[in-house]
């Protein structure tokens, strides 16, 4: 039986897709021709799209800590493997799209000038970005929404020190969940009332942990079978909503919503049960190889578009489509062959290996 929630594959398919057509409205010249004929839409792709992002931050927290921590005590006894762990699982795919996103690049400076272009690389600031340090050095990013995966790895890593220093610092069993949750509330109020609101933040995890941390609470207040559980979500509402009243940020609104959607659908045992769709459930799970490999497809798709050197509306319309619609088939085959064959790398021994007949 899948141990996938269809709610959840649900929510990372809109998100992914809206990441997706956000840059495609946001870079490339087919979008500034395009957009006489659907200005609205393509400015709100464009600018407000992009908290799309909030998705995939509060699912972080959500899906983390129902691995590290459900009842609120770590599970493992070896952090620093299980965070080389999730290293790797981000990086492998991820190494890899970066490449493509080279040639790509390489290839439409060939064909096109357009400041949706990445420059020439240096050889430090490709090792930055294998270490997911290229926000924190300041290189620019060698492809979109590159910045998310190494902000992924340190909540991860932030939730993960909290956990284990909750181990630490509790006399037992017991109070290691109410040490836990102590810590994570203490670091997600820190983000929402202080890091977030500095830009020169943006490149640590803190900055986003208010969003990741509404994950992790929109899991453990749900945890219980009593009507009483849910009452927890009050106190986690109040203090989003005065983090908006001290300064609104649709960004942290989105990431609110998500977060009582998210509670809600656990609560009445949706995110097991809807939708039903195999379409919505593979748009799901690949949503991770989509979101690496997009913008390499859309580069291209763009320079060929501007090769042909057509400023008619209507036809670099459809280019937005075509590259769309070669995005997703992109994911599908970089979801069979990198992500899928990368998180089991025994399906490729087996592949080469002879055939045999079992009994």
């Amino acid at each position: 039986m899948s141990s996938r929630l269809p709610f959840i594959d649900a929510l990372k398919a809109l998100a992914a897709q809206l990441i997706v057509l956000h840059h495609l409205a946001f870079y490339g010249p087919m979008s500034d021709h395009a957009h006489a004929l659907t200005p609205d839409l393509i400015s709100w792709l464009s600018q407000d799209a992009r908290y799309a992002v909030q998705v995939f931050l509060v699912l972080g927290g959500f899906l983390a800590v129902q691995s590290l921590a459900p009842a609120g005590r770590l599970r493992t006894t070896a952090p620093l493997g299980l965070l080389w762990k999730r290293y790797c699982k981000l990086v492998g795919p991820y190494v890899v799209a970066v490449l493509l996103a080279l040639l790509s690049a390489a290839i439409g400076r060939m064909l096109m000038e357009h400041d949706s272009l990445p420059a020439r690389p240096s050889l430090s600031q490709v090792l930055a970005h294998a270490l997911l340090l290229q926000s924190i050095l300041g290189y620019e990013g060698l492809s979109a929404g590159v910045w998310y995966i190494a902000i992924d790895f340190q909540l991860f890593a932030l939730l993960l020190g909290l956990l284990w220093l909750a181990r630490q610092v509790a006399a037992g069993a017991a109070r290691e969940a109410v040490v836990a949750s102590c810590l994570v509330a203490t670091l997600g109020v820190a983000s929402l009332y202080h890091f977030n609101l500095e830009a020169e933040w943006d490149s640590w995890g803190v900055y986003f942990f208010g969003s990741y941390a509404l994950g992790v609470a929109s899991y453990w207040v749900t945890n219980g079978q009593s009507q009483r559980a849910a009452w927890w979500l009050l106190p986690v509402v109040t203090l989003v909503a005065l983090a908006l009243l001290l300064e609104y940020r649709p960004r942290i609104a989105v990431a609110l919503v998500v977060a009582l959607t998210l509670a809600l659908a656990r609560r009445y045992g949706v995110l097991e049960r809807w939708p039903k769709s195999s379409v919505v459930g593979y748009l799901g799970r690949t949503s991770y190889s989509l979101f690496l490999v997009h913008f390499p497809v859309c580069l291209l798709v763009n320079a060929l578009f501007s090769r042909f050197g057509v400023q008619d509306p209507w036809f670099n319309l459809g280019g937005l489509v075509i590259a769309w619609l070669a995005s997703m088939a992109a994911a599908a085959l970089f979801f069979r062959f990198v992500e899928d064959a990368l998180a089991q790398p025994g399906r490729l021994t087996a592949a080469a290996a002879p055939v045999r007949q079992t009994p």
